[in-house]
């Protein structure tokens, strides 16, 4: 079986690259994420049959033999596909608009463009697929969804090519302005005023930035227009956003720019959200507003070190194995330690390599559990100065889905970062 997945909270990106998969892989089966972003609801109220979407459930993952990721190249952005993750003789192909990504793909089709569907309509008129009305309606929703109707700093020429293409398949705008228009009622009038009484410019790194914290109750849609609308107000290079909900212990953060000397998607995909160039977002739990702002603060700088070091937070001793000792005695240690993983050093005290229990997944055999460690550790060892920041650490530990980083001093480990350690300044619960 074949399948075409993106990424949950589905926007009208994802979806058209979904029925743009459906074309360009006859046969396979479109699967939509449990979890959409709520201006498709109406539009799928109306055309979900048409399409023929599959829900993740009706997945039977064992018979997945090829996947085609759309919209996305991480794997936690996929809803209900986790086990597909370790599966070796499973063929992947990516269609991407995003750089950065964990997703290891036989094929992949990746590029930054304003938008996902772009990348797909240049291979739909290579293979000169034939488009319906309502296809080419869908598809140019997402484009402009994705664009800000062809505004976003991200948008290219061959978007804006894309679009005129759609235009001349019967792409229909009445029907366009009527699911993209975004609803703007008491809600979100009342957040806007409330930032723009809150409104406070400053200069970080040379751009003209305004950063603006509120509270929030329950869910407000369409806080991504508040904040663009804010950004036009107030006439900054960058505005961010940062919505605390107390009753679900989170904060949205949304930015926008209009610069490309400040790359929004970047500085969210930090703090474990996604974007683009000029605009983005991310969500937290149970994180201090105050500590986000100085994350976005330091990301503008270009990641500057933090006055808290590593060094402050870091945990030492570090408890380390040698790289000959046996599997078994290992796992014994790891228990006895109450940890998930050490570095592995050789004879002259030099790390070599991390075993955490995820590597022990790899053992297949009672016998194994006598070999030596460095037959199942993982080599490809990150590491980090003491002199580094709590948020480079947590962009490592993201980026390379790790729990812990040693740190490293003249070749030597001299402590380790984990995720609990980072969790210190993140929940801004220093020391004083």
């Amino acid at each position: 079986m074949k399948i075409i997945i993106t990424h949950k909270g589905t926007d009208f990106d994802a979806l058209a690259s979904l029925v743009a998969g459906k074309l360009l892989y006859p046969g396979a089966r479109a699967v939509l994420p449990y979890v959409i972003n709520p201006n498709l609801k109406a539009f799928l109220s109306i055309h979900k049959d048409f399409f023929g979407f599959y829900s993740p459930r009706e997945i039977n993952l064992d018979e997945v033999t090829e996947l085609v990721v759309v919209d996305t190249n991480t794997w936690k952005r996929l809803d209900g596909m986790e086990a597909l993750q370790t599966r070796k003789d499973l063929r992947i192909t990516v269609w991407d608009h995003h750089v950065n990504g964990d997703i290891e793909a036989h094929e992949l089709h990746r590029e930054e463009c304003g938008a996902n569907i772009t990348l797909m309509i240049r291979e739909l008129k290579a293979q000169r697929k034939l488009l319906s009305p309502i296809q080419a309606t869908l598809f140019l929703m997402g484009l402009y969804e994705d664009t800000g109707n062809l505004t976003f700093s991200s948008t290219l020429a061959e978007d804006a090519l894309a679009a005129a293409y759609l235009l001349e398949r019967k792409a229909d705008l009445q029907i366009l302005s009527t699911f993209l228009r975004q609803a703007y009622g008491k809600q979100q009038k009342d957040v806007l005023f409330e930032m723009i009484q809150q409104a406070d410019r400053s200069d970080v790194a040379g751009f003209n930035v305004s950063i603006v914290s509120m509270d929030i109750t329950g869910h407000i849609q369409n806080l991504s227009m508040v904040v663009q609308m804010y950004r036009e107000i107030v006439n900054v290079d960058a505005a961010f956003g940062i919505f605390k909900d107390a009753e679900r212990e989170r904060c949205m953060v949304i930015g926008r720019s209009n610069i490309e000397g400040i790359n929004i998607g970047s500085i969210m995909r930090s703090m474990g959200g996604g974007g683009h160039p000029g605009a983005g977002s991310a969500l937290l739990k149970n994180t201090n507003p105050v500590v986000i702002q100085e994350m976005i603060e330091e990301m503008l700088k270009g990641n500057q070190h933090s006055s808290v070091q590593l060094s402050d937070i870091m945990s030492y001793p570090v408890v380390t194995v040698d790289e000959n000792t046996v599997v078994d005695d290992v796992a014994m240690i790891l228990r006895e330690q109450g940890c998930t993983g050490m570095p592995v050093v050789d004879s002259d005290n030099r790390m070599v390599g991390i075993i955490s229990r995820r590597d022990f997944k790899k053992i297949r055999k009672d016998s194994q559990m006598h070999s030596p460690v460095k037959a199942f550790m993982s080599r490809e060892v990150v590491s980090i100065s003491p002199h580094s920041s709590a948020i480079e650490a947590a962009r490592l530990m993201i980026k390379h889905d790790i729990g812990r980083i040693p740190v490293i001093h003249d070749d030597e480990i001299i402590g380790i970062v984990t995720r609990s350690d980072t969790m210190v300044y993140f929940y801004d619960i220093l020391p004083d």
